[in-house]
């Protein structure tokens, strides 16, 4: 039960709240955060396994990125970049830029979200090409701009209602590893979804007309799944053939989350455009697109600016949040712990048959909850085991309804980590033995 303080405030915002405006999952009020641990307005203690939407890679508060935060404050909080240059967006533009896995000169430009900065993508790739047509895949989320809502696929709740989107977009099939049959090589596999891929271009869409392709190297929000390497080989060649703009979504998988400051580095290859955001500054509202000079100079103000975009405060924070990276080590902590992580889950999956596919891409999991006898997505099972693991003190929630999203702190700890798994062994042995129930409100959880 929740107290009358957090009843209260959860009913009175409910009068005013829009309901596209969250995602429902739990009846919490956070008022606090540590590292990987969050306090709701109860006091009960929750760890952490969604890292607010893998936005906040170096925890709750961490004090180095609070310092930066307070101290910038008090000299200056918000003069538009779009008009006047300020030091911790220069500094911070130049280590963004260094970072960048693209050989070459890049420049870099702000925004305020992922979503903006997915829709700068679009306006880039369209000025530099002269092309109109953008090609992204299902199970995309992008953001929710219309834009990046026009290029996104991974809930209807995205399109319904809103049309006409953005024109000019083509979707493929994501190569989604999770859903290939048993019998079926990796390698058919590839070329049945390459050929999946080809189909437009051989039927309906010119190559030379195509001014992007965008792609997330590891799906977030669509299951944490990662495409096939040969499967995204094709792909950077086919758009360098084609002179297609080749950019990558990092705005969920980016800095550290998959044990690699870029998801993209897990394939070896190089984009033309990036975007990034959530944990760029520890999840204050900040984005960029990153790109090869040549295309990030076929725009000129205001083509991309942003009264907030870029602000003192903002990139302070994201200073910060790199000085923690690099000084914690959180890429490395990242690839270490996501093996324990991954080591558990693969365990509990020898021992329960519901649990379908895992999927670790280091810190950064993806667990499949089934129906033991159709193998089918098991959604009600999902919801029982998340709601169960809230009510014992962890906070996960679902993707595609029957996938748990595994992505805490970078920062968590490695007692931490154990607490997690002792609350899934239970809460997995109750699923198992039919002892959980479904919530008041299980009709309304997730997208």
């Amino acid at each position: 039960m929740i107290s009358m303080t957090q009843r209260d405030l959860l009913a009175a915002e409910k009068q005013v709240l829009a309901p596209a405006a969250r995602i429902q999952y739990f009846d919490i009020v956070i008022e606090s955060g540590q590292g990987a641990v969050l306090t709701d307005l109860d006091g009960k203690h929750y760890l952490d396994l969604l890292a607010s939407a893998s936005a906040t890679n170096t925890g709750h508060s961490h004090p180095h990125i609070v310092e930066a935060i307070c101290n910038q404050a008090q000299k200056l909080i918000q003069y538009t970049p779009a008009y006047f240059a300020n030091q911790p967006a220069a500094t911070l533009a130049q280590r963004l830029a260094y970072l960048a896995p693209i050989k070459g000169p890049v420049r870099v430009a702000w925004g305020n979200s992922g979503s903006d900065a997915n829709d700068a993508i679009i306006k880039f790739a369209r000025a530099y090409t002269q092309r109109q047509y953008i090609v992204s895949f299902t199970g995309a989320y992008h953001g929710s701009t219309y834009g990046s809502i026009s290029i996104s696929s991974v809930s209807l709740n995205m399109s319904r209602k809103i049309g006409p989107l953005l024109p000019g977009i083509v979707k493929v099939p994501y190569p989604d590893i999770s859903k290939k049959p048993a019998t079926e090589s990796l390698s058919d596999f590839v070329n049945r979804m390459w050929q999946a891929f080809k189909l437009p271009f051989e039927t309906y869409l010119p190559a030379e007309e195509v001014a992007a392709i965008i792609i997330e190297p590891i799906q977030g929000d669509g299951g944490i799944i990662k495409a096939p390497n040969e499967y995204l080989q094709r792909l950077r060649q086919f758009a360098k053939d084609h002179g297609i703009v080749f950019a990558v979504d990092e705005v969920n998988q980016g800095f550290g989350r998959t044990g690699k400051w870029w998801s993209i580095q897990q394939f070896g290859l190089e984009p033309d455009l990036m975007s990034i955001g959530k944990s760029i500054a520890s999840g204050l509202p900040l984005s960029a697109i990153i790109g090869r000079a040549e295309i990030m100079d076929s725009l000129q103000a205001p083509a991309n600016t942003y009264t907030t975009a870029g602000n003192p405060i903002t990139t302070a924070a994201a200073n910060a949040t790199l000085d923690v990276m690099e000084n914690e080590h959180l890429v490395e902590r990242s690839q270490r712990l996501g093996q324990v992580a991954q080591a558990f889950f693969q365990k509990m999956q020898q021992k329960y048959d519901f649990l379908g596919d895992v999927r670790f891409y280091d810190l950064n999991g993806g667990i499949d909850i089934i129906n033991p006898q159709t193998k089918e997505p098991n959604a009600v099972a999902t919801t029982k085991l998340i709601y169960r693991l809230f009510e014992l003190g962890v906070l996960i929630i679902s993707l595609r309804g029957y996938t748990l999203r595994f992505q805490p702190p970078l920062v968590i700890t490695d007692e931490q980590l154990q607490q997690v798994f002792d609350k899934f062994t239970q809460a997995l042995a109750e699923l198992a033995a039919g002892k959980l129930k479904l919530p008041p409100n299980a009709d309304q959880i997730g997208w």
